[in-house]
């Protein structure tokens, strides 16, 4: 069996606050690092979104050509990226020339099949500006709250969705004129109704799919009127300019694919790139896409945010199913709800919350991604607090992991040297605590192999947890006055336990980890044998003392973040 990962591609106008790290990219690297720790063969693939409205406005805003715009952001969301240690196979980009080929390609397959349909739309013209306005480029009061700041596509205040055409006194935002008319405009769309029945069965089909999952699909396919036909063009500039594969679509002449279609067709295409990058030709990517050519033994994850849900398990597979090819579709869709903020909600127009750059900024990327990944909002909505955050870091990081490989490094050096010391035989706490160990190991590859991140993390921490138990029944500082082979034997324990909880945290850890396995002079090798592993050094391996692993959140700093972060982002 072979994974392929896939996290939702964040969108290019700007950096991204930590609700969306932890909505979809985090849980991803998580999943990812963990099969790779198991030795198995992974593929994860994320993007930059970057067609759209909201592309051309952040452009403008910055006074940069949108594709000047569109590289520069994709590089600083790349390096963020990296900075928080999410270890994509490849961070590409929608806009590259694999995903104009693809999205032309699948838009030829659907027209071929009758599945796509030219519609008389009635769109906002700006005279002003000299050209129609999609959704976000119209301003103006929300019908629904009277929210004065409402966008065409959406009311930020209410959440309704809007229809330009719904607003009152609406504007433009690109020039702010009023001189706005509606005027008939040809686009295409997508005729998914007629797929209502393939896709109903298929995610029948689905196995053991999270609730959230499977009720917004549902929800979509059946309530109200259903699923429904849905553009798949816009009047823009900056996109991928309608074709039929590689021939010219009449009538079409200036438009671009609607963002909608062409994103999720970049996963696929970011094989492409990636396969390009290491020279592994098509051959190299088709085998994890298409089921004909060998992707038949991949199992495909996705991770997104519950907004996204209806796009990825209806509109994409659409598109996949619509093709009549043999297109690898997803296996596994892990949604998670919304973080909220310090009682209100994140929001980047009002820059309340924490941004990643201002997270990284601040604190090691560990430290986040434990919060994070330990509250992460499965079953409901979470919401970060200074306080709990804070509380998190100092009990969990610092008291429990950090603490025991601080003492256990410590005085074995102040006793014994930088060396596993030689000890004697175990006594009935090892056995115990091997015992003990074996059980909990197991629980938690059960809840990784799930994909339930919560339990995964208390059953990490309960690894922990018992190394420390272990560590203070055992007393090794006491032991060393009256039997100081004793006291070696536990230590050499205590050094083989801090090992293996470097290699079950560097999912979660992965920074910490590699700095802890480094001192110890030790490899990454997971556990079969949970006894074997207290015995991986042996006596006279030599080690490091590392450095303090988590320092602790003092309420001064607490305050001060709280502070900083309430809304005064520039």
């Amino acid at each position: 069996m072979r994974y392929l990962i896939t996290s939702a591609l964040p969108y290019i106008n700007g950096i991204k606050h930590l609700g969306n790290l932890v909505g979809s990219q985090l849980p991803a690297d998580l999943h990812a690092r963990y099969l790779r720790a198991r030795g198995e063969e992974v593929l994860f693939l994320c993007a930059t979104d970057e067609h759209g409205t909201p592309a051309e406005i952040a452009a403008g805003k910055a006074g940069k050509p949108v594709a000047e715009y569109c590289a520069e952001m994709h590089a600083v969301q790349a390096e963020l990226a990296k900075g928080f240690g999410l270890s994509f196979d490849h961070y590409g980009r929608s806009s590259s020339p694999e995903n104009h080929a693809l999205t032309q390609h699948f838009a030829g397959r659907l027209d071929e099949n009758g599945l796509i349909e030219e519609i008389i739309e009635r769109q906002v013209w700006s005279e002003a500006d000299g050209r129609f306005l999609p959704d976000r480029y119209v301003e103006g009061t929300c019908p629904n709250c009277g929210y004065e700041a409402a966008r065409g596509d959406q009311c930020e205040n209410c959440t309704k969705q809007l229809d330009p055409t719904d607003l009152i006194e609406p504007r433009s935002a690109l020039s702010g004129s009023t001189d706005l008319e509606v005027r008939e405009t040809k686009h295409l769309h997508l005729l998914q109704s007629r797929l209502r029945g393939e896709l109903d069965a298929w995610i029948d089909g689905q196995d053991g799919w999270p609730v959230l999952t499977t009720s917004i699909a549902k929800k979509w396919l059946h309530d109200g009127e259903g699923l429904q036909d849905r553009g798949i063009t816009r009047d823009l500039d900056w996109g991928i300019p309608v074709r039929k594969g590689s021939e010219p679509w009449p009538g079409m002449e200036g438009k671009v694919f609607y963002v909608w279609f062409d994103a999720p067709i970049e996963y696929i295409a970011c094989a492409g790139e990636w396969a390009g990058a290491h020279g592994l030709g098509e051959a190299g990517w088709r085998r994890w896409w298409r089921t004909d050519e060998g992707a038949g033994d991949v199992r495909y994850v996705q991770f997104m945010g519950k907004d996204n849900v209806p796009f990825h398990t209806l509109s994409f597979p659409a598109t996949l199913i619509g093709s009549g090819e043999p297109w690898k579709k997803v296996d596994y869709l892990k949604s998670f709800n919304y973080l909220n903020y310090d009682g209100g909600q994140f929001s980047t127009s009002k820059g309340r919350g924490v941004f990643q750059d201002q997270a990284l900024e601040i604190l090691p990327a560990d430290v986040w991604r434990w919060w994070l990944l330990s509250n992460c909002p499965e079953s409901s909505d979470s919401e970060f607090t200074w306080e709990g955050f804070q509380q998190g870091v100092n009990k969990d990081l610092a008291d429990v992991l950090g603490n025991f490989v601080s003492r256990v490094t410590k005085f074995c050096r102040s006793k014994f040297g930088e060396a596993v010391p030689e000890g004697g035989a175990w006594g009935p706490q090892e056995e115990a605590l091997a015992a003990r160990l074996e059980g909990l190991v197991r629980e938690y590859e059960a809840a990784m192999d799930a994909i339930e991140v919560r339990r995964s993390a208390r059953a990490l921490r309960a690894i922990w947890v018992a190394g420390n138990e272990y560590l203070q029944e055992a007393a090794p500082w006491a032991a060393y006055k009256e039997d100081p082979a004793r006291a070696a034997a536990q230590v050499a324990v205590g050094l083989n336990l801090a090992r293996l909880f470097a290699v079950l945290s560097a999912p979660f850890l992965p920074f910490a980890a590699e700095r802890l396995l480094g001192a110890l002079g030790a490899q990454a090798e997971w556990p079969g044998d949970v006894a074997e592993a207290l015995r991986a050094l042996p006596a006279g391996h030599g080690f490091a003392v590392p450095e303090n692993l988590f320092a602790k959140i003092t309420d001064e700093e607490r305050e001060g973040w709280q502070a900083r972060f309430a809304g005064t982002r520039a």
